[in-house]
């Protein structure tokens, strides 16, 4: 690999942008071109991002030209598109979900790890400053073993009119933010098995789910819930943030608004406000998780030079993806559902 490791971004949408800005502060890498279906597009953004070239197909992949692509697509392409990457030996950092199924996912993991073509999930959420202060206490012991924790997201803001296709999304909220609370559940808390889940359709004419409670048991035997919703509505509104508490058996974490965070170990507390980093492209509502972009990406890149694991690699991801796919399957049939069957790779076509 050269020195600088040169990156193409495939799919100029939404996300995109935070993610172009992130790669400008990423050190040790460079996106050298942009990618997307709709050609205008990708050359405003190469315009407004200097990027020297813009493409309109991803066989561009085939050029040799790139040391790792940034998928930034929809759920659907990402097989067929990652399939190429590791066709060309490209590594990947690829957009949450990770696919629109559990067998999909199976299939891109084995068929990456066959290859030996390292691939990382682009899951922030756990990237957020305050969720690695978290990890810092727990490690650190001073609430003692974990035995409960609650992770609430909820709020109403408008997530359709930049995004319309969610309106008929039939795997909805719990695929858009549910994977990142359960990302950060096995994250602060490990591994989980049994999930038990209930769905809800709030916003008349919707396809699929926009509130879902999830309850998690740990393989610590801790318990944590998980509730997400896009139709809470508050005043202000606490978008993006995530809420909430997680207890030991020396103290307690609160999770506060505006990123506070009260300890309470020992018979006393004590707050902490965790800052924002002041970059110059975030902007409120959003800067909790434009921050997050960037430690992100950096962490890719580091973990491609050094050759070491990705945190949110493909094969760790798919234990993510199982307990959403657990909580769906709960969500049908009223049972508790076991994760842990729906890691095995073994199966996959």
């Amino acid at each position: 690999m050269t020195e600088i490791l040169k990156g193409l971004l495939i799919g100029c949408g939404f996300f995109a942008r935070n993610q172009l800005h992130a790669w400008t502060e990423t050190e040790g890498a460079a996106i050298v071109a942009v990618c997307d279906r709709d050609a205008q597009r990708a050359r405003r953004y190469a315009d407004e991002f200097a990027i020297p070239a813009w493409h309109d197909t991803a066989e561009v992949l085939s050029s040799g030209a790139f040391d790792f692509v940034d998928i930034c697509t929809t759920m659907e392409t990402h097989e067929e598109l990652v399939a190429l990457a590791v066709r060309h030996r490209v590594p990947v950092i690829v957009q949450k979900p990770f696919a629109p199924d559990i067998e999909t996912c199976r299939r891109i993991v084995t068929h990456a790890a066959t290859a030996g073509v390292p691939v990382m999930v682009h899951e922030n959420f756990r990237f957020q400053k305050i969720f690695r202060r978290i990890s810092e206490i727990l490690d650190s012991g001073e609430i003692g073993e974990l035995t409960f924790g609650r992770l609430s997201w909820r709020n109403a803001i408008d997530v359709y009119s930049n995004q319309p296709y969610l309106l008929k999304t039939r795997r909805f909220m719990i695929m858009d933010v549910g994977i990142h609370m359960l990302d950060l559940a096995r994250f602060l808390f490990g591994n989980a098995g049994g999930v038990s889940c209930f769905t809800q359709s709030v916003k008349p004419g919707l396809a699929g789910e926009d509130a879902a409670t999830i309850l998690l048991r740990h393989e610590n035997q801790a318990t944590s819930i998980i509730d997400v919703s896009y139709a809470s509505h508050r005043f202000p509104n606490p978008f993006p943030q995530t809420l909430g508490e997680i207890e030991g058996r020396q103290g307690t974490i609160q999770i506060l608004e505006d990123e506070v965070l009260v300890v309470h170990s020992r018979g006393e507390q004590r707050r902490e406000r965790i800052e924002a980093d002041d970059r110059g492209w975030t902007a409120a509502p959003w800067t909790q998780i434009q921050d997050s972009v960037p430690r992100t990406q950096q962490h890719f890149i580091d973990a491609l030079r050094s050759g070491s694991d990705f945190e949110t690699s493909a094969e760790d991801s798919l234990k993510t993806y199982a307990l959403a796919e657990a909580a769906y399957r709960s969500a049908e049939t009223g049972r508790v559902i076991e994760a842990r069957t729906l890691w095995d790779t073994s199966h996959a076509a």
